[in-house]
């Protein structure tokens, strides 16, 4: 069973900056692909990034070059960089990982952009 806990969110004015925090359990941590989604009220579960055990990132086309994703293998800690928010990155933000295509979640941290 892996446990995943968000920290970081919060409220901040368009333009500002927030770091995400999502710290695993697990003795495999390095072997964990790990992301994040956001769901904003009404709307589907979408990608936000994404980070593979080597390394690679992937990011949805609306968050390129704002945000940015990067794990710390010795905290078991993935961290999600957003800058430049805009009032459209309001959503609840969830940590993922997947495991051996088996996926966790966490329990959500809100974002709340003001404009």
């Amino acid at each position: 069973q892996v446990q995943l806990v968000e920290s970081g969110g919060g409220l901040v004015q368009a333009g500002g900056s927030l770091r995400l925090s999502c710290a695993a359990s697990g003795r495999t941590f390095s072997s964990y692909a790990m992301g994040w989604y956001r769901q904003a009220p009404g709307k589907e579960r979408e990608l936000v990034a994404t980070i593979n055990v080597g390394g690679r990132t992937v990011f949805a086309d609306s968050v390129k070059e704002r945000f940015s994703i990067y794990r710390d293998g010795a905290k078991k800690t993935v961290y999600l960089q957003m800058s430049s928010l805009k009032p459209e990155d309001t959503a609840v933000y969830y940590c993922n990982a997947n495991i051996l295509s088996r996926n966790y979640w966490g329990q959500g941290t809100q974002v709340t952009v003001s404009s």
